[in-house]
């Protein structure tokens, strides 16, 4: 069995690319998904959150958050006016399973994010995410500034296409010299540091310092 890339891949990505290299079922999805590869999707993504939760415990067990996460998260929520959530190739369901299982669940509005069962490229899941925002909270996509953390290249490419500010972390396979050739505005070494991380929340978000 051919396998496709999976590294800043969604999940739905991954099982399109992976039947088309195998020359099963209808090809890759597109941009305009019809009704067979909505079906296979939904039957994949099923299985996968099955997957995954019988294999919950080892979350915590095995698995890590990244130093100073949650205390930064904790803090940008405060921040008067922020509305945090998620855009990830994670299926929804496995995505809060992760952050619940390191407490960080409450902290995001999962509403308005957008998820790997999603048949469309991250920039274009950006869009929608911020037009889910200005539906819910009120206000224009225009004028209500995004700010998209992120680890990868791939990350640093979506919130320039979904017209995002970006905040990029070298703490993944992207280097921090990689992500501020992708265009990243701000690189930080690592979230440890949550002044650091609420600042530049901050001055991305306030319409005179972002300017």
């Amino acid at each position: 069995m051919a396998l496709p890339q999976l590294v800043a891949r969604t999940d739905s990505e991954i099982f399109f690319e992976a039947l088309a290299l195998n020359d099963a079922g209808p090809g890759p999805a597109g941009d305009r998904p019809d009704a067979a590869n909505q079906e296979l999707l939904a039957r994949y993504t099923s299985e996968l959150e099955a997957a995954f939760d019988a294999r919950l415990a080892l979350l915590p067990a095995q698995g890590r958050a990244l130093p100073g996460a949650r205390d930064a998260v904790a803090a940008v929520a405060r921040l008067p006016g922020v509305v945090q959530s998620v855009l990830t190739g994670t299926i929804r369901p496995n995505a809060v399973a992760k952050l619940r299982a390191f407490d960080m669940e409450g902290f995001f509005d999962f509403e308005i994010g957008g998820f790997g069962s999603e048949i469309y490229p991250m920039g274009a899941q950006l869009l929608r995410s911020r037009g889910r925002v200005a539906e819910k909270y009120g206000g224009e996509i225009a004028t209500n500034p995004a700010v998209y953390l992120g680890d990868s290249t791939r990350d640093v490419e979506a919130a320039r296409i979904g017209g995002a500010h970006s905040i990029a972390v070298a703490s993944g396979r992207s280097s921090a010299g990689e992500l501020r050739d992708a265009g990243a505005e701000l690189v930080l070494a690592d979230l440890a540091d949550t002044d650091a991380v609420v600042g530049a929340v901050e001055r991305l978000t306030n319409p005179v310092s972002a300017g």
